[in-house]
């Protein structure tokens, strides 16, 4: 499988050790204001920044070419990349996330939301903690963690910071070197603390994923998430 890393920052190089490891040829390394043909590529994996992001997409999708994406930060035009895809009958994935433990950390957030959401003494709060360089915050997965309350508790929003909120979920956002990125959910009462909580080691379980949707995406026609390619339920 010919490959296009559509970003080659620390995420790219990452991919390309894993993607190489498993066969695949990286026949495009971009970075921003990069001119390439996308078409050399069979995939490609855009993890570049958020206002490269949308325009690499559609590149792809207007040249027929799949294409995976974990740049968060872009998603004001999530819904032009998914309508483009339709009409070019492209196919498509994003994620805030494509570790595979994250991917399952999803899930077992909305199970806990469930469980809790009529639970009116637990405070509920979050923390995302990632490398200096990381452009966004929050954080894309936290985002996904937060929807994920929301959908299933009174919850109507989430807002940066650490205010206690009838109606938000406070998200604190920190940045220390060299961590490739932690995020904790807390159901606080007063007598009590339920937490959860994904630690991620290094790279490799980001990179890993990207490169397994990757693989999956060749053939099909559709927009899709991680939940297709790992068959979570």
């Amino acid at each position: 499988m010919k490959i296009a890393l559509l970003g080659y920052g620390r995420m790219g190089q990452e991919i390309e050790k894993i993607a190489t490891s498993r066969g695949h040829e990286i026949v495009i390394r971009k970075d921003a204001g990069d001119s390439i043909d996308i078409t050399k590529a069979d995939v490609a994996i855009d993890f570049s920044i958020p206002t490269s992001a949308f325009g690499n997409i559609s590149n792809c999708l207007e040249n027929n070419v799949p294409v995976i994406s974990g740049t968060t930060g872009w998603l004001e035009k999530y819904t032009e990349a998914v309508n483009l895809c339709k009409e070019k009958k492209g196919a498509f994935i994003y994620a805030s996330n494509f570790s595979v433990g994250v991917n399952i950390f999803f899930e077992l957030n909305k199970q806990l939301a469930k469980m809790m959401s009529n639970l009116e003494d637990y405070n509920i709060s979050m923390e995302e903690i990632h490398h200096t360089k990381k452009l966004d915050a929050p954080s894309g997965t936290a985002i996904t963690l937060a929807e994920g309350i929301i959908e299933n508790t009174s919850k109507e929003n989430w807002k940066l910071g650490t205010e206690i909120s009838e109606i938000n979920i406070p998200i604190e956002a920190k940045r220390i070197p060299d961590v490739p990125g932690t995020h904790t959910v807390w159901y606080s009462s007063e007598v009590d603390t339920i937490e959860i909580k994904h630690t991620a080691h290094n790279r490799k379980g980001f990179a890993l994923g990207a490169v397994i949707a990757a693989e999956w995406i060749i053939g099909k026609i559709g927009v899709f998430t991680m939940k297709d390619v790992l068959n979570i339920s």
